[in-house]
């Protein structure tokens, strides 16, 4: 006689593995996505890169810019060592960390106190420049970044009423970076390291904050407009008339 449970137990063994694929999967998805905050470090994140501008102005104001520098490297190197350890979000101290050493080159290089300051002017127009052009040629480039990040595509560009929302957000991103470079491109003429220090704080994540928050705006109305055309465009469904008897 053949045996024919052991098929059976053999066709059991092999789904199994099928059957945990799919709870991955969805563990995976219920994942919450990072918020913008946490993706550049959470609030202590938002202070820790303020910390060596502070450390900066306030050396520079006692010593001189060269004890100043070293001082602001320093302590740029320390928060990141301190996240490493404590196995927080290491992203926003390498990129704090990337700032402050092209700043300081820019600043042994013009052998000046205000060069440290010099990079972040000099993006700000950039990316003024760059707002601004993506709007000229109808892609504001706020919609543009968000689109990509989510990879939601750009069916929002077809669509006037839509793509005005963009536009909105990409024209308030134009005037926080236009502003920055106008403000502390003349505190940086006028040689005033001490307001160029508060004004590159002040201007930086409080603006930028707002600016988020117009973004968040525009995405949610252009979504919801999106969504309006496409139930227009959705046939109505017709009824089944029954045959008389």
């Amino acid at each position: 006689m053949s045996e024919k449970p052991a098929p059976a137990a053999e066709s059991v063994t092999a789904e199994k593995p099928a059957a945990d694929g799919p709870a991955e999967t969805e563990d995976e998805q219920r994942k919450p996505m990072p918020t913008l905050l946490e993706q550049m470090g959470g609030i202590s994140g938002l202070i820790y890169s303020s910390v060596p501008i502070v450390v900066f102005v306030l050396v520079n104001y006692l010593f001189e810019w060269q004890a100043a520098l070293w001082a602001a490297v320093g302590v740029a190197v320390a928060i990141a060592v301190a996240r490493l350890i404590r196995r927080e979000p290491i992203q926003p101290a390498i990129s704090g960390l990337f700032g402050i050493a092209v700043a300081a080159f820019i600043t042994i290089r013009t052998g000046s106190a205000k060069g440290f300051f010099a990079f972040g002017i000099w993006s700000s127009l950039v990316y003024c420049g760059a707002f601004l052009i993506s709007a000229l040629v109808r892609w504001p480039l706020a919609g543009v970044i968000w689109s990509t990040l989510n990879n939601t595509g750009f069916k929002w560009r077809a669509d006037r009423t839509a793509r005005l929302y963009y536009d909105i957000a990409t024209l308030v991103w134009i005037l926080v970076f236009g502003s920055k470079f106008v403000v502390q491109q003349w505190l940086y003429d006028q040689d005033n390291v001490g307001l160029l220090g508060l004004a590159r704080i002040a201007m930086g994540y409080p603006l930028t904050a707002i600016a988020i928050a117009v973004t968040v705006w525009a995405v949610r109305k252009a979504d919801k407009r999106l969504a309006q055309l496409a139930a227009d465009e959705q046939p109505e469904p017709t009824t089944r008339q029954e045959p008389a008897a």
